[in-house]
């Protein structure tokens, strides 16, 4: 399952938060099948997304609909901090080690 994971510095949680949620169907109607949000315990100025497609394609498309109508666009990034770092990435092993 490919992951778009996409890492970035943000001015403030809420505000950031506050553009991302709303977008929830707009990332479901472009493939993504789950997100994952983390942020680094020692930097609350830092956000981690990765989102999860059935499919290279459709991750690749969202990336670049990130990149020409989100990131390159103040008003679609509020809080966003400089250029976001984003890969698409491709599982090599999974295992829950509980069981």
């Amino acid at each position: 399952m490919p992951t778009l994971h996409i890492d970035h510095a943000i001015s403030d949680l809420a505000v950031w938060r506050a553009a991302f949620e709303p977008l929830r169907e707009v990332r479901r109607h472009a493939g993504v099948v789950r997100e994952l949000v983390r942020q680094p315990l020692d930097d609350p100025h830092r956000i981690v997304v990765d989102l999860d497609f059935d499919t290279i394609e459709e991750a690749a498309a969202f990336l670049g609909f990130l990149e020409t109508e989100i990131w390159a666009t103040p008003a679609n990034s509020p809080a966003l901090v400089g250029s976001p770092d984003a890969v698409i990435l491709d599982t090599v092993i999974s295992a829950d080690l509980r069981t």
